[in-house]
């Protein structure tokens, strides 16, 4: 079984700017939003998946990720989306031994900037960069499902 645990921080400033090691612009859609689970499809660059994603409990859900090809996912977000596609530049940044990935938001969501961090278990210790603002892992408006539902410039 495939877990997620993550911790979710809202970015204080643009320093991690200077440590990128890479990007890819990612458009996003739910195919299904459920108590159960949601269905993400994605186009990550020249790839594309499609998620599942059981509830979060605490900072770690189930988690299954399966590659499809991308003009699949293309017709899935243009046909099946539940609502309107997430669009963001996801950076990566390398933090002492953590890789960090920082989202910058377009379109409705423009102006928010978060940054992820995956864990291995939910008590591993991580060093939080002076970057890393407010943390909002439990904060159910920051999961990206919300964002889409109701996107930040509505705030």
């Amino acid at each position: 079984m495939g877990t997620e645990i993550e911790r979710k921080f809202l970015v204080a400033n643009n320093s991690w700017r200077s440590d990128i090691e890479s990007q890819v612009h990612l458009m996003q859609g739910y195919l299904a939003d459920g108590d159960r689970a949601t269905v993400r499809v994605r186009v990550a660059g020249d790839a594309a998946y499609l998620t599942i994603k059981g509830p979060t409990l605490g900072i770690t859900r189930s988690e299954y990720e399966y590659p499809i090809p991308v003009a699949d996912a293309q017709a899935m977000l243009r046909e099946l989306a539940a609502y309107p596609t997430i669009d963001k530049m996801r950076y990566r940044v390398r933090c002492d031994q953590h890789r960090w990935e920082l989202d910058v938001f377009a379109g409705e969501n423009m102006g928010l900037v978060l940054a992820e961090l995956e864990l291995g278990h939910e008590q591993e210790a991580f060093e939080r960069p002076a970057w890393a603002g407010e943390e909002v892992s439990g904060d159910p408006r920051y999961y990206n499902v919300n964002l889409a539902r109701n996107p930040y410039r509505s705030w």
